[in-house]
């Protein structure tokens, strides 16, 4: 474990909210939307309900609809006047277009249901890192308000929370799927405050990604508590050795209990 100083000198008792990336800081997941087999098993998902596609052809489908729903979601921001450099697509309608182009009419729970099938199918490792049921519920005794901000898709995320037991331990969940913009994208942060009603100063936010959890939170105002985990893109893996005012604490061996006593170390007696 190693440890800097915070981007802003203050006390834990600042913080009224802490807002937590999801993979790679609470949950460690391994998935490969490239396996031939999860194309085959898809191909078959939707030839069951009435649209015939290859492997081959589903998968190049499948690509050309996120091209397709990423230019979409640019120009909707472009017309409120916002340029972004990180959109987001939405993967419910994604697979809704892949069924409207075969003819196929699918209702919600269909495209829930097909989102899961995937989801599962391209997983190959799922689980909670050790200790994050313990600091979320030290977080909450303390008093702090604590939130979800991730990279992720609602249809994804949300069953995966339910199934690692924590989809109730938060005050709430920002996905970027919902949003149209992902980390580090600054109208995804302001879109979080603006829900919670909270100041960006009265926030932490604690992420495994320099760029997106780091650099990201500083352009919304808010500090950071970096994690170095498996997961953390190489770029990020130097940054804190090189940059130790933006990072708060790079801990090498994944036990968020020992992030609490970091994050709380006064008020929670650790």
């Amino acid at each position: 474990m190693k440890s800097g100083r915070s981007v802003r000198k203050k006390t834990d008792e600042n913080y009224r909210a802490v807002f937590f990336d999801l993979y790679g800081t609470l949950m460690d997941v391994h998935t490969d939307e490239k396996m031939p087999r999860l194309w085959c098993c898809m191909s078959g998902w939707y030839a069951d309900r009435g649209a015939v596609y290859t492997p081959g052809e589903l998968r190049a489908a499948y690509l050309a609809a996120v091209r397709r729903d990423l230019v979409r979601v640019t120009g909707e921001w472009e017309k409120r006047g916002i340029r972004i450099t990180y959109p987001e697509a939405d993967i419910g309608i994604v697979f809704r277009d892949l069924f409207g182009s075969a003819g196929i009419t699918a209702d919600e729970a269909l495209i829930r249901e097909t989102a899961w099938f995937f989801r599962q199918n391209a997983t190959t490792h799922l689980r909670l890192y050790a200790g994050v049921k313990k600091l979320l519920t030290q977080l909450k005794e303390a008093g702090k308000q604590v939130y979800v901000l991730s990279n992720a898709q609602s249809l994804f995320t949300m069953p995966e929370l339910e199934k690692l037991g924590i989809a109730h331990d938060f005050d709430g969940i920002f996905i970027s799927s919902d949003c149209g913009a992902k980390k580090p994208e600054t109208v995804f942060y302001r879109k979080a405050l603006e829900d919670t009603g909270l100041k960006a100063q009265e926030c932490l936010m604690v992420g495994n990604d320099y760029t997106c959890d780091v650099a990201g939170a500083r352009r919304a105002g808010m500090d950071s508590f970096y994690i170095l985990s498996g997961l953390s893109p190489k770029e990020s893996r130097g940054t804190f050795e090189k940059d130790r005012r933006d990072a708060a604490l790079s801990l090498r061996g994944m036990d968020l209990e020992k992030a609490g006593r970091m994050i709380l170390p006064e008020r929670l007696n650790l």
